[in-house]
């Protein structure tokens, strides 16, 4: 779990650092923290915390954030040796790398602060995993920015893939259990020396054929989608991945066993299917698996197909 606590700080230290599109920021090490809760035996609270973090956003909105592994403190020295070697398996720093829509927060003031949206993936152990955050971004001077968790945000050891570091923690220490869901806090501060960098020329704008609506606002509804889709090609949950899924027949996906009334229902989705199908899921399609009770506002509904278009 605490390799997860350290992507949150990253993400969050690349997202306010993007306050100025023209200039490259770079992580105050000293003035930044993540930290993140632990119970044990169901009633023992802790606190631990990483201080180990550097990093920089460029003009391109490019960042990378290293973590410091060994700069894990429990207050228990025994405690930090037993992390490090078995939860972390030895692995010196973790990174974590995102790009960066500047548009959030750039023409923020002094004083001023905007809540914006990053998306990163941290590499550990050679694993990659995602990170979805929502993040308060304050400009506390010309040349410098503070970025924190706008939500208290929870991750959990198995799909960071560390529940046995855990269970060997709770066998030496004899515990009868370690919570698997953590609360984790994130401030990271960045300054900059002002010296602008080029601008990159625009990039093209992604066709969206057929589909209209706000991306922006359609990839905050498609957090109610996540728990079981995935917009990346093969990689299905408990429902079948969207790449692709607007021009495609329902149950097409190799792989992912559907319902007999999906795969036998001959439907094209487009936008005029899939909004009838979001709206009422099981109304629309008698016999689906899909639990989802549907989304009750169109404009959510019409700004979701144009992330999940936009993402095609």
């Amino acid at each position: 779990m605490t390799r997860i606590f350290a992507v949150g700080a990253s993400v969050l230290a690349m997202t306010f650092a993007s306050v100025t599109a023209a200039e490259t920021w770079t992580l105050d090490g000293d003035a930044s923290r993540i930290a993140y809760g632990s119970i044990k035996k169901d009633k023992v609270g802790e606190v631990n915390s990483f201080s180990g973090l550097s990093g920089t956003v460029d003009a391109t909105g490019a960042a990378n954030i290293t973590i410091d592994l060994a700069t894990l403190e429990t207050n228990i020295d025994i405690r930090n040796e037993r992390m490090l070697e078995h939860v972390f398996r030895g692995a010196g720093e973790a990174q974590l790398a995102a790009q960066l829509d500047m548009d959030d927060v750039k023409g923020l003031g002094v004083g001023e602060m905007a809540v914006v949206d990053v998306e990163g993936a941290l590499s550990l152990l050679g694993v990659s995993t995602e990170l979805d955050l929502e993040m308060l971004v304050v400009r506390l001077a010309e040349d410098r920015v503070m970025a924190v968790s706008n939500d208290m945000v929870f991750v959990g050891t198995e799909e960071l893939g560390v529940d046995a570091g855990i269970d060997k923690l709770m066998e030496i220490a004899k515990l009868p259990g370690i919570t698997r869901t953590a609360p984790v806090t994130l401030r990271l501060v960045f300054t900059t020396d002002g010296q602008a960098a080029a601008a990159p020329a625009a990039a093209a704008a992604v066709q969206t054929a057929a589909v209209t609506g706000d991306v922006k606002a359609g990839k905050k509804v498609f957090r109610k989608c996540k728990a079981c889709h995935k917009l990346e090609e093969g990689k299905n949950g408990a429902g079948p991945h969207l790449a692709g899924v607007i021009g495609r027949t329902a149950g097409a996906v190799d792989g992912f066993k559907y319902s007999k009334a999906m795969s036998g229902s001959g439907i094209v989705w487009d936008t005029e299917t899939l909004t009838a199908f979001l709206t009422k899921p099981k109304k629309y399609l008698k016999g689906t698996k899909m639990a989802f009770g549907g989304l009750k506002k169109p404009e959510d509904i019409e700004n979701v197909l144009a992330y999940i278009a936009s993402e095609q």
